[in-house]
């Protein structure tokens, strides 16, 4: 459950942002002309032509903090929208005259503490959000990206403190949504669930992005209850909304999946697997359905993390694990990529694939490790609770 602009809006955008690093064995490709990746964008996109423009001029005024602050929030947007990591990489080059220093400017120090969160740096992103609390108390954004991180990392004691802060700071949806998202991961599900969802049908008024990332979390939240009628009518709702959100379009993905349901994978990512968790699951839909298919796409999803490895990103430990238990069939492999992703992020998909990887290499330890984590959250998951095996 996890997704920033500069207005109360962007407080939709900051839950939405994890996975993590891979370790693999370098990829070959099998001969100069294989793809290994395609650019986020050509050269003729009326957007790629005018941020180029603006990058020209901030590299003739290297030190006008208005236009990096511009150029870096556009791309910082666009990595959010297109899920892909690489633009994130583009802001922090916009903002490299203030990137070091150990106060900069509250605006870059919000972006690059958005921009750390993306590449899981977290406990760095919490120092610059800490900071900005401290000049601004009432910094409802820093808030609330503190409260994403700290619920990421499990800790739902600091994470509940900054909602409750919101309600002072944020429109009610906002607050509100931040709350309840937490209490349904921390033994409240249901009550959580069904006060949302009352909340959301009392505010028609509110704005599409906000009702689409409300509707994303009661989907999610639903999901888990085992409300499936409730789940995929939300799902549908907010793609309405946005039929690009590349959240909401990886999480309905895997609620058909777990639901038998990988024609309908195929349909709804056909032309949306710009990214390397939505091809992960095209792929295992076109797997589960035995396509002829299936051996191309999992070459381009190998070779997706080998230039991701290249690239030294952070932020596809999840899928990578996924991908090597579930397409690769290596569940040792996969369980040693799943435990150091939970040692970065603790949601309830990082607890599942630690349960899967543990199940699928007989690991006890880690599995007895993952169920007592799962009692002390008092999480609930109708899957998750499938997966454990009775005592």
């Amino acid at each position: 459950m996890n997704r920033i602009s500069c207005t109360f809006l962007a407080f939709t955008a900051s839950w939405c942002l994890v996975t993590a690093n891979a370790v693999a064995v370098p990829y070959l490709p099998q001969s100069d002309s294989q793809v290994l990746e395609r650019l986020p964008f050509a050269a003729t996109d009326p957007t790629a032509r005018e941020l180029r423009a603006l990058r020209e001029e901030l590299a003739r005024q290297p030190h006008r903090l208005d236009l990096a602050v511009e150029i870096a929030r556009r791309y910082t947007e666009l990595g959010r929208v297109r899920g892909d990591p690489r633009f994130a990489g583009y802001a922090q080059a916009a903002l490299a005259n203030w990137w070091e220093q150990p106060e900069p400017p509250s605006e870059v120090l919000l972006l690059r503490a958005t921009l750390r969160q993306r590449n899981h740096d977290f406990d760095a992103a919490l120092l610059d959000l800490a900071t900005l609390i401290q000049r601004n108390p009432r910094d409802g954004q820093a808030r609330l990206t503190r409260a994403t991180i700290l619920q990421v990392q499990g800790n739902y004691t600091a994470a509940a403190a900054e909602c409750t802060a919101l309600r002072r700071l944020a429109p009610e949806l906002v607050w509100a949504a931040c709350g309840y998202g937490l209490a349904s991961v921390n033994g409240r599900l249901r009550e959580s669930y069904d006060a949302l969802h009352a909340l959301l049908a009392r505010q028609p008024e509110a704005r599409p992005e906000v009702r689409a990332w409300v509707l994303s979390m009661l989907a999610e939240m639903a999901a888990r209850a085992g409300l499936d009628d409730a789940a995929e009518a939300h799902f549908r709702e907010a793609l309405a909304i946005d039929g690009s959100d590349h959240y909401l379009l990886n999480a309905y993905a895997d609620w058909l999946l777990d639901h038998g349901r990988p024609a309908q994978v195929v349909k709804l990512l056909a032309a949306q697997q710009g990214t390397d968790a939505l091809l992960l699951r095209y792929t295992l839909a076109l797997k589960a359905l035995n396509s002829p298919e299936l051996a191309a796409h999992l070459e381009q999803l190998r070779a997706r993390f080998a230039a991701s490895q290249l690239r030294g990103d952070r932020v596809h430990q999840r899928e990578q694990a996924r991908f090597t238990l579930e397409l690769l069939g290596d569940p040792q492999a996969a369980l040693t990529l799943a435990r150091e992703n939970w040692t970065v992020q603790k949601e309830l998909p990082d607890l599942r694939l630690l349960l899967e990887t543990s199940l699928a290499s007989r690991d006890l330890a880690t599995l007895a490790s993952a169920r007592q984590w799962l009692a002390q959250a008092r999480s609930e998951d109708v899957v998750i609770n499938r997966l454990l095996p009775r005592d």
